[in-house]
């Protein structure tokens, strides 16, 4: 969280909140307890999202069971977070099957991440299979992330570079370095979004809400956010404010 906040990134963190280490100094093991977690968390900028009550593997458990594991740790994140919970990483990263994600859906879970890695910078179609560009560990990691921020040409479709992967990963193989120099060479540049993955959710959906009209030359937002689109002509950004609409030569 340091190494992002320094460079402007945000992120999502997914936590098991049945498994939180105990508290008092018999605390072992690379868990938090749950003030530990509460500290670090709150305030900090990122998103909290459900990671399984116990961390297991959904596919293999009956679906009420499986409701559970997801509901009653998006109940607990809630309460000991103080906000809204709506996404989730599927526990050892298995992808949904239809029944899992139609239990998600039950349970108020809009998105839910995967481990499957694209190397590219697709925007996400089945955001309940939602999968990564790729991990941290990623050999190719730097590439990707050069690639990324020189990607401007005009009459570019939206991208997202999205890194998955865990902390404790770093400290296993003393390597704290990557995450430095991937935040030093995306961090801190105006012409990049950097979001949790419930705000991009929220974005996307409200952008694709917007009006336009017949011949291409008005835009309706319907919607509360504020949006953005590039238009092919002239390759100038517009943004359209809640509620408004813009006319404008095709």
């Amino acid at each position: 969280i340091g190494i992002m906040q320094k460079h402007g990134l945000k992120g999502t963190f997914n936590i098991n909140s049945g498994l939180y280490a105990p508290e008092g100094p018999e605390k072992t093991g690379r868990r938090l307890t749950k003030q530990q977690a509460v500290e670090l968390y709150r305030g900090s900028g990122m998103e909290v999202a459900v990671h399984g009550l116990t961390h297991p593997h959904l596919d293999q458990l009956p679906p009420a069971v499986c409701a559970y594991e997801v509901l009653q740790d998006r109940l607990n994140l809630e309460a000991d977070f103080g906000f809204i919970v709506r996404g989730m990483a599927y526990p050892f990263g298995i992808q949904a099957d239809s029944d899992v994600a139609d239990i998600l859906k039950q349970c108020g879970i809009v998105y839910a991440r995967t481990v499957a890695s694209t190397e590219n910078f697709a925007i996400p179609e089945d955001w309940l299979r939602l999968p990564s560009t790729c991990h941290h560990a990623n050999p190719r990691l730097m590439e990707l992330a050069k690639n990324f921020v020189e990607w401007n040409c005009p009459g570019r479709k939206a991208a997202m570079f999205y890194v998955w992967g865990h902390s404790y990963e770093f400290d296993d193989a003393d390597n704290w370095y990557v995450m430095e120099e991937f935040a030093k060479c995306v961090g801190g540049r105006e012409d990049i979004w950097y979001a949790t993955n419930i705000e991009i959710f929220d974005y996307i959906t409200a952008y694709k809400q917007l009006v336009f009209s017949a011949d291409g030359r008005a835009v309706h937002n319907p919607t509360n956010t504020m949006l953005y689109f590039e238009t092919r002509a002239d390759g100038v950004i517009h943004g359209v404010k809640a509620g408004e609409t813009v006319h404008f030569e095709r």
